[in-house]
């Protein structure tokens, strides 16, 4: 395989976890855009790229991330009014703890793996991740929507949530069903598949909640491929069946933590 096909196969989950890291798909893209005219630029990284493939790819974005953050949260012009706002919320939790937690959970990596992502050690790494499941655990509790037309998926999501303080105000196998569900009570989170019982869509469902509110939306799918085309603003958070569960704890914590799950522009 080409350095050009590893790297492309790579590029959807780079930007999903640039979005998740800075809470924005516009900074996102730009710093894995420039990670990428890095890579182009430096006859070392590329051959690291082509052959050790997903871990120097985000080790590079790392390196771009760390030596440039302050500059977004000290107010960069990169960055809009929404931009900088979503910065000064993430200064609440270390960016350190943030990017830990994302690459071991969001992005699956192992803590060794993670490791040489963020130049430290193990025990560093494991700390980082303690310490950020500890701040993000902080946030207030909310009624949740879950649209998932497998029960015991379901379920088993309604342990998850009730578990970490929430409350459920519905669950849903079908569109029409969430639209009775929001008809009731509108829900401060969502969860949701893509593809629901009689064959109607939880893209469909989610849209007639974002009509109404901006609401956080986790997508859980065994679909990812259908929302990271980059053919239409993408879901900030995004969890791929079979999924840990440690993965839906985290991005729910983010999406409360930012208040919606809305590309900011």
């Amino acid at each position: 395989m080409s350095l050009g096909a590893k790297v492309a196969a790579n590029l959807p989950y780079l930007r999903r976890y640039a979005r998740a890291l800075s809470g924005s798909q516009s900074t996102g893209d730009a710093f894995v855009r420039a990670t990428l005219e890095a890579i182009l630029a430096d006859p070392d990284l590329k051959e690291s790229l082509a052959e050790g493939g997903r871990v120097p790819l985000y080790r590079a974005f790392s390196k771009l991330w760390s030596s440039a953050f302050l500059q977004v949260a000290d107010g960069d012009d990169m960055v809009g009014d929404h931009e900088t706002a979503a910065q000064e919320r993430l200064a609440v939790i270390t960016p350190l703890n943030r990017q830990a937690l994302l690459l071991t959970t969001l992005e699956d990596f192992s803590i060794a793996q993670a490791a040489q992502i963020m130049d430290l050690s193990e025990a560093d790494v494991e700390s980082l991740v303690q310490e950020a499941v500890s701040e993000i655990d902080r946030e207030s509790s909310t009624n949740v929507l879950i649209i998932e037309d497998e029960p015991l998926i379901s379920m088993q999501l309604e342990d998850l949530v009730r578990s970490l303080g929430h409350e459920i105000c519905g669950t849903a196998a079908t569109r029409t069903q969430a639209q009775a569900v929001i008809a009731e009570q509108m829900p401060g989170l969502v969860l949701a598949d893509i593809q629901l019982a009689d064959g109607s869509s939880g893209l469909d469902a989610v849209d007639d909640i974002l009509a109404i509110d901006s609401v956080p939306v986790i997508f859980i799918t065994a679909y990812p491929e259908r929302l990271l085309t980059g053919d239409r603003p993408e879901p900030t958070y995004l969890v791929t069946k079979p999924f840990q569960e440690s993965t839906v704890r985290a991005a729910i914590s983010q999406a409360l933590f930012f208040g919606s799950s809305r590309p900011l522009p």
